[in-house]
């Protein structure tokens, strides 16, 4: 940063100074100053809190069905604080009404939408665990193998879905008998199913405020399961206690939270903790508004979250790389949407939040342009580290100077164990937000932890500054994707990617490392939407016809010669590279809900590719000039 940037918009850190102590060799404890201050024993609290004291606020809002295939989403539909409630009682009754339980919980088939919102909650006060499902598994999975595992795991004894044209194929090839299945739109020929508006048209008695009395902290509330990168995904539990404590770190680490009413817009789905425990549990803890997105940051979806911007304006902002960078590009345009889009998304957001890649540094630079010519001022982007067996939320950074790459310090409450791995620290967590367990899996259980009862995360970090430990901790790489040379010499993948994705910026999206057991690393990447313009090639042409280009191919050995120089031994130098006109796609597992890479998935899937790379057996392989 230059003494000539503009001024952030202010914004306050909550924790800004940590404690370090050592152990044993090779580990050392980390933790927050600021201690944990009380939280409520169920989020149920929060939510009848807010429907008393705000009953007219609106909790959620989703754009109503487009009118006819094809056609854009309508006006908003909203649902208040007090009708939420009152909806969300009637579902609690005819849960209990079924018996169903902890052993028979609810498993969702859904988008993020307000029934699926509705259901949630309905679950919640009836104690009721619920089971948000990954709608790959149904939409995109031709096998329905991960969904087949998941209701084998928790065995559910009822099944909602919001539309039968979505997702009646997988229910009919998935179904077991005797369980109940629930639709809001629609039906399944050959499979009995009950309306949604049933669920809503049952009378609440005073059960459901007995059943809700019942709940507090050791309560699961529901079962999210993992992204399943290298076996079939596990079932992580969570607790009442565990979401609520989360939730408070969140306020207490991230103070702009509770300084003006919150109203988020947000597309991250609700089956994966950042959307479904970080975003949906924000809004609810803190009496705020949520705006659903039905856009994604994918070029056929991409536009209607624009739109939403365009008339929404959040108070914080979350997303992925990908998503900013589609919302960075946006707002450089000097056209109607491009100055509608700047002038309402900048208005009073206070805080960006990426997580899930790298952001390189042209979207960041991108972002601050478009900000400093709006406002004169810049919007602080953040970051942290967390996992779903976390709550997610766990480490924070500390101030607005933030680099890609920092992660920061723990949240309050939260310990932090550092512990020296294969030449790398690996960050393991303990503390009220951490999960008890996979659910009906002791064996994984009694692995992810360690004898003193931390949560071994398998992410590696650093410190930001080793003369300053108050900055807290950067991103080092996932140590199961590192990986050794022939010569048995260390690969760190997470560095040397971020080094890659720079270097090419802003052409680069991400990278996949090869060359496990081989003599040389290659990289395989994959590009951004940019590289379109850098082709020259008619905005039709296929990404394959954009790669062959010969702009393109003249460019990328630029790329791979000032990699080389910068390398200084077989571990950190790039000697072969291909690009790859095929994105990484959710079904295979290659890219998880959230938008990150799969680093094992992709080299699994694409062996042949890998194989090629290292055999000089693909068409345009770049390697460096001299080698």
């Amino acid at each position: 940063m230059t003494s000539t940037a503009a001024p952030f918009r202010p914004l306050r850190f909550g924790v800004t100074g940590v404690h370090l102590r050592d152990g044993a060799p090779g580990t050392h404890y980390l933790s927050a100053d600021q201690s944990l201050q009380p939280f409520p024993e169920r989020l149920t609290d929060r939510f009848m809190r807010w429907a008393a004291e705000a009953p007219e606020r609106t909790w959620v809002a989703r754009r109503a069905p487009a009118a006819a295939p094809g056609a854009a989403l309508g006006d908003w539909q909203h649902v208040s604080y007090a009708q939420g409630l009152a909806q969300a009682r009637s579902i609690a009754q005819a849960l209990l009404d079924r018996g169903l339980s902890v052993e028979r919980p609810v498993v969702i088939l859904s988008e993020n939408s307000i029934e699926h919102a509705l259901m949630a909650l309905g679950c919640m006060l009836a104690g009721v665990p619920f089971v948000p499902t990954s709608p790959a598994y149904s939409l995109i999975s031709t096998d329905h193998e991960k969904l087949r595992h998941v209701l084998r795991t928790v065995t559910p004894g009822l099944v909602f879905a919001s539309d039968a044209s979505r997702y009646g194929k997988a229910m009919a090839a998935t179904h077991v008998e005797g369980v109940e299945c629930v639709l809001v739109n629609g039906a399944v020929e050959g499979l009995a199913s009950t309306p949604f508006a049933s669920l809503l048209a049952t009378p609440a008695t005073p059960v459901v405020d007995a059943a809700t009395a019942a709940t507090g902290p050791d309560t699961i509330v529901k079962f999210l399961f993992t992204s399943g990168s290298t076996k079939l995904p596990k079932a992580v539990i969570n607790t009442q206690r565990m979401w609520c404590a989360n939730q408070q770190q969140m306020t207490q680490s991230m103070p702009v939270l509770t300084e003006d009413p919150l109203v988020l817009i947000d597309w991250l789905p609700w089956n994966h903790t950042f959307g479904g425990n970080h975003n949906f549990g924000m809004v609810i803890y803190n009496g705020g508004t949520l705006y659903i997105d039905d856009g994604k940051p994918t070029p056929a979806l991409v536009g209607e979250t624009l739109r939403n911007l365009r008339e929404v304006a959040p108070t914080v902002y979350f997303n992925v790389p990908t998503g900013f960078e589609a919302i960075a590009n946006a707002m450089q345009a000097d056209t109607d949407d491009g100055r509608a889009l700047r002038k309402t998304f900048l208005s009073r957001v206070k805080m960006f939040f990426y997580a899930g890649a790298a952001l390189s540094q042209p979207i960041w630079d991108s972002l601050y342009q478009s900000e400093e010519r709006e406002m004169g001022q810049r919007i602080v982007m953040t970051s942290g580290l967390g996992m779903t067996e976390s709550g997610p939320f766990g480490l924070f950074v500390t101030s607005p100077n933030v680099k890609a790459g920092d992660l920061g310090v723990p949240t309050p409450g939260m310990d932090v164990k550092l512990v020296d791995a294969q030449g790398k620290t690996e960050v393991r967590y303990r503390g009220p937000n951490i999960t008890p367990g996979y659910w009906r899996a002791p064996t994984e259980t009694a692995e992810a932890f360690d004898d003193e009862g931390f949560f071994c995360s398998g992410d590696a970090v650093k410190w930001i500054d080793e003369t300053d430990i108050h900055q807290g901790l950067a991103f080092d790489g996932r140590i199961a994707e590192d990986f050794k040379l022939a010569t048995g010499t260390f690969v760190s993948v997470g560095p040397l990617r971020g080094k890659i994705i720079a270097a090419g910026a802003p052409y680069v999206q991400d990278v996949v490392l090869t060359g496990i057991n081989l003599k040389e690393v290659g990289a395989m990447v994959f590009p951004t939407a940019a590289v379109r313009a850098l082709s020259g090639l008619p905005t039709e042409a296929s990404m394959h016809d954009v790669l062959e280009s010969a702009p393109v191919l003249a460019h990328f050995p630029t790329v791979v010669d000032a990699l080389a120089r910068t390398g200084t031994g077989s571990a950190n130098r790039i000697a072969r590279m291909c690009l790859l006109a095929d994105p990484p796609t959710l079904d295979r597992g290659e890219v998880t809900d959230k938008g990150s890479i799969n680093q094992r998935a992709v080299l699994a899937h694409r062996a042949d590719t890998v194989e090629k790379l290292h055999s000089d057996g693909l068409h345009h392989i770049l390697k460096p000039s001299a080698v």
